[in-house]
This record gives C-alpha cells, sequence and structure tokens, in this order.
C-alpha cells in the first residue's frame, strides 16, 4: 500500500529531514514543498500497521518534525 505523508518542519531543518527521508527503505519519494507543508514523503508498506509504523518509529521522531499528515493512496 502506498501513502503520501505531508510533513511541518521547524524553520531551517527541511534538508536535513528531506535528506534523512530519502535514506529510509520504505520511502520512495520525498521532496521539499512550498505552502502550508515544507515536505512530502512517499511511502510504502505491506498493511495499515506498517504505515503506521513507519510514520510512529521513523518518521516523525526525525529531529525537526512537528506535524505529518497522511493521505493514504487507493486506486479505483
Amino acid at each position: 500500500m502506498k501513502a503520501y505523508v505531508l510533513i511541518k518542519i521547524r524553520a531551517g531543518e527541511v534538508k536535513d529531514v528531506v535528506r534523512q527521508l530519502r535514506k529510509m527503505e520504505n520511502v520512495v519519494e520525498a521532496h521539499m514543498t512550498f505552502g502550508p507543508y515544507d515536505a512530502v514523503a512517499v511511502i510504502t508498506a505491506q498493511d495499515i500497521s506498517g504505515l503506521g509504523a513507519l510514520i510512529a518509529s521513523s518518521i516523525q521522531p526525525i529531529p525537526g518534525v512537528e506535524q505529518t499528515l497522511t493521505c493514504i493512496a487507493v486506486d479505483i
């Protein structure tokens, strides 16, 4: 399954956070963005539990990450 994680990051730390995201195994893409969120990451996992674990244990603890919003992708 795939999800888009929108991330708010403390000022001055966006580049460092995006670099760390790009090193993660389940992160397909990570980019700095302009707008209400500072970065977006495309992540994959086997199931919803895996998505939750990845976000809670790997993405949210990155220094500088203040808030995340996860949008689960659904094929139609």
